[in-house]
């Protein structure tokens, strides 16, 4: 197991420089002048000269590279083209919290509602509950979110007057439960076919009929060889879905006025505010190895059986 973890590590670095690598000739040999995007109608040549010279951007593209991939690793992602005098980290620091947060609260309901219905509408194959909790689960996945949104502010923050509509005050306040629910509640069908699914699987391996033959009691048997197991394919969606913390939600970060990263984004991506977006592909990334190897040793954790050579 150390072995596995200590070569996925090793790994980890070379998929980070050829992010950063794509990324930044793409920014680099991409359309556009970000100098002159940064001067906008001050911009003369004598300026952009010097803002080139103190930039380092009159560099060859290796040593460029190389500068910035030293200064990310020390949570410096230059400065952005967009705001002047400030730096990206300084921007993007805030909103990459924001964006966790509401990311966490509709994960919550994602799983906390997922894997239980899932794993109980298997347990109730060829009952009436078992078509009635599917079918539900999918009619909110087929929901879009210009549908939701509207209807949920509608409802509980016009006609009940339970929360309020825009804005943003922290985990634990009550702006964050509108935005969540959009967000979490199309994912609920994802995960209770994925879980009802590895359960049926389980329930007819043989090995269970043998802790049933042996008198173990049902709830033992459900949760230490059904449950536990069933777990495996939930833990490789979550991992991929933890890789989308960064991507955020556009729509509804702009219904409800959530000041999180996918705003910020996509401002950046229309004023082509290169540091900016660099900054983003390079953190997603990040993030997106650090979860599988999460992921993978969860592995271990949830089915002892499974040994990394």
């Amino acid at each position: 197991m150390l072995t596995y973890i200590v070569r996925r590590l090793l790994w980890a670095p070379v998929l980070l420089l050829t992010v950063a690598a794509i990324v930044f000739a793409l920014g680099h040999y991409g359309p556009g002048d970000p100098v002159q995007i940064q001067l906008g109608q001050h911009f003369t040549e004598e300026r952009a000269d010097r803002i080139r010279e103190s930039r380092g951007l009159n560099d060859p593209v290796y040593e460029q590279f190389g500068r910035y991939v030293w200064n990310a690793l020390r949570w410096d992602f230059g400065e952005s083209n967009q705001f002047q005098n400030r730096g990206v980290a300084e921007l993007l620091g805030p909103k990459l919290k924001v964006s966790a947060q509401l990311f966490l609260a509709a994960s919550l309901i994602t799983i906390g509602l997922g894997v239980p219905l899932g794993f109980y509408t298997a347990l109730k194959q060829g009952s009436w509950q078992d078509p009635t909790i599917v079918s539900g689960s999918l009619v909110l996945d087929a929901m879009p979110v210009f549908l939701t949104a509207p209807y949920l502010i509608i409802v509980f923050a016009l006609k009940l007057d339970w929360v309020q509509v825009s804005g943003w005050d922290g985990f634990f306040s009550t702006q964050i439960i509108l935005p969540a629910l959009v967000i979490g509640l199309p994912g609920v069908a994802i995960f209770t076919r994925i879980m009802r699914s590895s359960t049926l699987d389980i329930l007819g391996q043989d090995y269970i009929r043998t802790a049933r033959a042996k008198g173990l009691p049902e709830a033992i048997v459900n949760y230490r060889h059904v449950a536990r197991i069933a777990l495996i394919p939930i833990l490789t969606l979550i991992g991929f879905s933890l890789s989308g913390l960064l991507g955020g939600a556009f729509i509804v970060e702009l219904i409800f006025g959530v000041p999180g990263v996918g705003r910020f984004a996509l401002d950046a991506l229309f004023a082509r505010d290169f540091p900016v977006i660099m900054a983003i592909s390079l953190i997603g990334a990040a993030s997106l190895v650090i979860a599988n190897l999460i992921v993978d040793i969860l592995y271990s954790v949830v089915d002892p059986r499974i040994r990394y050579q």
